[in-house]
């Protein structure tokens, strides 16, 4: 009676153990695409809380609430684009690690090349100068 009532109390632990094991198996492999996705685009995404953090790496609660609305979306079907747009709507341009080239930031992208061009123009200058006077 004894090994009885052991052997189905081992049973049942055997198969609560093996349904959670199973199910956490199922749960895992249904959303590792998903959550390549997510970490994907989250990697694009520039947390707004952490300094040139993306969400990807932040802990925030900034960063998880975005994971969550990235991820809802995506289970919607909704595109990455859709996505980046809806951020970048809600969020403006900062958001974004790469912000798109627009013409109203075109000084802001060529200014380093300019100072740069305009530095080594000023050198050349000075120097072409410097060697008339000797």
């Amino acid at each position: 009676m004894k090994v009885k009532n052991h052997l189905n109390i081992f049973l049942i632990f055997y198969f609560i153990f093996h349904i959670g094991v199973s199910y956490s198996k199922n749960y895992e492999s249904n959303n590792q695409a998903l959550e390549k996705r997510v970490n994907e685009i989250s990697n694009n995404i520039r947390c707004l809380v952490c300094r040139n953090q993306s969400i990807y790496d932040s802990n925030s609660d900034f960063a998880k609430d975005i994971k969550i609305i990235i991820s809802n979306y995506l289970k919607k079907g909704e595109s990455e684009q859709f996505i980046y747009d809806f951020l970048e709507s809600k969020y403006g341009d900062y958001i974004l690690f790469k912000p798109p080239f627009q013409l109203n930031t075109l000084l802001l992208w060529m200014l380093p090349f300019l100072l740069i061009f305009g530095g080594l123009t000023y050198i050349a200058i000075k120097y072409i100068k410097y060697k008339e006077n000797d």
